[in-house]
């Protein structure tokens, strides 16, 4: 190895070492008799691009994975990327259209070779950004929930589903996103609280002069109303049962019907139904049977079939309605009102439409059962375990889930119709052809006579099934890697997509491979501001993360995540903690230059206090790895992270490395020096997984290396037995050279001139070697009574005192204890005048008195110390 530079440059040792990992194939894993540890990548969208998210995410994962490695398990991280239905498509179709072309004037060949080109282009780009950070994946085994053998993995599943009843076809009323013009699940749409106004209109009673008033907040929607419903048990509107209503401006007739579903407090108690537009309303028209009138086209704007306002965006013609309706002296009167409004999470500044429509379904109920189970009985842990209420409030009311989306890009639906309208799902045109024959007993029909369904499947469809793809277990079950990788041990993600994937991920796991896909979900929390702002482009809150490794270093950037993200809780980012991770990686390299620098000697005779500080550390470092173990078998990585980082900085640098610095000129004995490079290689293996560039630098440069060797296979220190008693005993002893240092530090004393210190009461010398050492004294002393010149200290009950006679300035310490008697006995004076006054004793808080009175001991015991001091000075 060259000699270590002075500094440390993040950049030339980063971009080094993970050329080197990738040369040496150093993330590649076989399956062969070790325990495998497996972890797969959520799969980031092929849209995009590193955000702080997946910083934190990826972070976490490629910690746990190189620690897996360092315990000498099989470890194999799996990278890949998501197709991403709706996201993608809609980047393409944008991209299309600045270039002139849209997708309506493309056959769904063309279009889909531009969405190809457009995912050749982008789709690698934020797993080459991850590479940078340290992520050590085996970039050989990269997947995309398209390629191949993911494809046809998503058709047989499809077809298993569809053969086993569990996959129908059915009109349904489901969530719409106009823009994408495609349904949407259930877990797609998000709920927000929104300003809106609640309109009540005036529907005229058929055959009177009279109204009824009907309060809505979606007034575009009364041209597909085709009945009013009222509560039969509401007594302030019986006097419309069995009559008809006008619908306003649309001047047609419906019903009043009754069902006990109508809030009777909510608005006037009348319900206007729109059964294709409103999901309950649905449910009321079926029970009814009432007609059903779709007024929006699938773009959200108003369809033929409302006869008004044919073509006009469906917001527009809330606020034109609501003027019209104005006019005609049909609105009663407009209330502010707060209400939740449905927005599609592929495109948060749409609002969903429900809508109707032909569309596939998995049914969930029997599916979710095995599932379901395996978190309530920790089968599989959550952690933080709360998420496990989240989950089961879900798979409890777990409804049929909607996989068609009508879009090109994705999986296409393998339903093939005939030309009779019927149809048959297959995993190819050949075995559709041949199941639509013997349907028909038709030989005459050829593949061209069948037509596939235009539908894609929802992207879901294909990751929950990430798992067991990413080693072929739905196309061939008993291959080697299968049965060997699966189950994975570790998911690392977050709970925004705790029922989009991790709980579907459960449910393909117990019903395509019969066992879990997963032991452990670990939730990561989101990444916020310090003012708390969930961090995002919108705001301008959020760092470029490759801005941040080029300022910090990855290491510094990991670490700096990794201070601030306990699992489950939001994370307050910071750049100050990518500073202070900065910073340690020049602490981590200054201390490998200091002992480097020194000069050993194999004659030079160990001190004892390097004797003593070896057997110290010895026992710290064990103590440190069996709690680092405890914290990660927990999960709590930021807390296993602070252990070591205090294991180094403040035990190893801050105690450790002064007990056995040599004298300034002189060597280091052999045996300590060799102690002292054996625990910074130790503690470069508990900071690799956090740290993985800086540690492999100088864990090369600790000895010579073979090429291809890498800290990544170092065995993690064991923990081992320790010496508690040693280690307390350290511990007074830090305290009494503080005590012998904070003296010097108020008397002004130069570290380098030796001083004495009396010990008052018991006291065990073991540690006087060290403590003599560090605090530079010349003698340590046993006596019975205090010097009155000294200046005292006490640690636990043991009181210590530094002779000053000769050490400092006599005359400057009896002027400054004078000046700091005139303070107290003043503060004394101004105590005892509030004590002494009957009216403060007798009415104050007997707490405020009592504190007083503490006060009043306090100086006094204080005035007497100074007295004694200033007496002792004096002789």
């Amino acid at each position: 190895m060259n000699e270590l530079a002075k500094n440390y440059s993040p950049a030339e040792v980063e971009d080094k070492w993970y050329a080197y990992w990738m040369e040496h194939n150093l993330f590649g894993s076989t399956p062969d008799q070790r325990e495998p540890y497996t972890i797969v990548i959520p799969p980031p969208n092929v849209t995009g691009i590193l955000h702080m998210g997946h910083m934190l995410n990826n972070t976490i994962q490629d910690i746990l994975t190189r620690r897996a490695r360092m315990e000498g398990k099989n470890a194999l991280w799996v990278p890949g990327t998501d197709h991403a239905s709706i996201a993608t498509e809609a980047k393409v179709v944008a991209k299309l259209a600045k270039e002139g072309i849209k997708k309506t004037d493309l056959t769904r060949e063309e279009f889909l070779k531009h969405a190809w080109a457009w995912k050749e282009k982008h789709g690698g780009i934020i797993l080459e950004q991850l590479k940078k950070l340290g992520a050590s994946c085996d970039w050989s085994r990269t997947a995309f929930t398209m390629d191949e053998l993911r494809s046809k993995s998503v058709i047989r599943v499809f077809v298993d589903l569809y053969r086993k009843g569990l996959i129908y076809r059915g009109k349904r009323m489901v969530n719409w996103d106009p823009k994408a013009c495609t349904a949407l699940s259930d877990a797609e749409v998000i709920y927000r609280e929104e300003h809106s106004k609640l309109y009540y209109l005036r529907y005229k009673i058929a055959g009177e002069d009279g109204y009824a008033i009907v309060a809505t907040t979606r007034p575009e929607t009364i041209m597909g109303d085709t009945a009013m419903c009222i509560n039969p048990n509401d007594p302030k509107n019986q006097h419309l049962r069995g009559k008809r209503v006008i619908v306003p401006l649309v001047n047609r007739e419906i019903p009043v019907i009754e069902d006990d579903y109508v809030d009777i407090e909510f608005g006037t108690g009348c319900l206007k139904v729109t059964p294709a537009h409103d999901m309950n309303d649905n449910m009321l028209g079926q029970k009814h049977n009432l007609d059903t009138i779709d007024i929006f086209n699938e773009n959200g704007t108003i369809s033929e079939a409302a006869g008004m306002y044919v073509g006009m965006d469906r917001f527009d013609v809330r606020r034109q309605i609501a003027a019209d309706l104005q006019a005609a002296g049909l609105i009663e009167k407009i209330e502010e009102y707060e209400n939740k409004v449905g927005y599609s999470e592929r495109n948060p500044d749409t609002a969903t439409e429900p809508r109707l429509s032909d569309q596939w379904f998995v049914k969930m109920s029997e599916i979710a059962k095995p599932a379901h189970a395996a978190v309530m009985d920790d089968d599989i842990r959550f952690i933080p375990e709360k998420f496990k209420n989240t989950y089961n409030h879900w798979m409890e009311g777990i409804k049929d889930w909607c996989i068609s989306r009508q879009l090109w890009w994705g999986h296409r639906v393998p339903a093939y119709y005939l030309p009779d309208g019927s149809y048959v799902v297959a995993e190819t045109p050949e075995e559709a052809l041949e199941m639509a024959i013997s349907r028909t007993g038709d030989s005459s029909l050829t593949i061209g006579a069948l037509r596939q369904d235009e539908d894609c499947l929802d992207t879901w469809f294909s990751s929950w099934l990430w798992p067991i793809t990413l080693f072929n277990g739905i196309l061939d079950p008993d291959n080697e890697e299968f049965k060997y990788y699966y189950p994975t041990a570790d998911l690392v993600t977050g709970p925004d997509i705790i029922f989009f994937w991790v709980a579907r991920m459960i449910m393909a796991g117990y019903e395509f491979a019969g066992n879990m896909p997963f032991r452990n979900v670990y939730f990561t929390g989101i990444v916020r501001d310090n003012l708390g702002r969930k961090m995002s482009k919108q705001l301008g809150n959020s760092p470029d993360p490759l801005e941040l490794i080029k300022q910090y270093g990855a290491d510094g950037v990991r670490m700096g995540m990794m201070l601030s993200a306990p699992a489950g809780n939001d994370i307050l980012f910071d750049d100050k903690l990518c500073e202070q991770g900065r910073n340690f990686c020049n602490k981590i390299w200054n201390a490998f230059r200091l002992i480097k620098g020194w000069e050993v000697s194999n004659t030079a005779v160990q001190p004892e206090s390097a004797a003593k500080a070896i057997e110290w550390f010895e026992g710290k470092l064990g103590e440190t790895v069996a709690e680092v173990n405890d914290l990660f078998s927990k999960f709590r990585i930021s807390e296993a992270l602070m252990a070591v980082y205090r294991l180094f900085w403040d035990e190893f640098s801050s105690w450790y490395l002064e007990m056995v610095k040599p004298a300034y000129g002189s060597p280091i004995d052999s045996a300590t020096y060799a102690a002292t490079l054996g625990y910074f290689d130790s503690l470069l293996r508990m900071l690799h997984p956090f740290m993985p560039f800086i540690t492999e630098e100088l864990w090369q440069h600790l000895a010579e290396r073979h090429d291809g060797e890498s800290i990544m296979y170092a065995p993690m220190p064991e923990a081992k037995c320790t010496d508690s008693t040693l280690l307390s005993a350290m511990e007074r002893a830090k305290s009494v050279i503080n005590g012998v240092r904070g003296v010097r530090a108020s008397k002004n004393l130069s570290p380098r001139d030796a001083l004495s210190l009396n010990v008052i009461g018991e006291w065990n010398p073991g540690l006087d070697c060290v403590i003599s050492k560090l605090a530079n004294l010349d003698a340590i002393t046993s006596v019975t009574e205090k010097d009155p010149a000294a200046a005292s200290f006490m640690v636990d009950t043991t009181e210590f005192n530094v002779p000053l006679r000769g050490a400092i300035d006599i005359e400057a310490e009896l002027e400054r204890l004078n000046k700091e008697l005139a303070h107290y006995e003043g503060f004394l004076a101004s105590v005892n005048k509030k004590l002494s006054n009957e009216r403060f004793v007798n009415n104050a808080p007997a707490a405020v008195v009592e504190l007083e009175r503490r006060k009043q001991s306090d100086a006094t015991d204080k005035i007497a110390a100074i007295k004694a001091s200033i007496a002792g000075l004096a002789r």
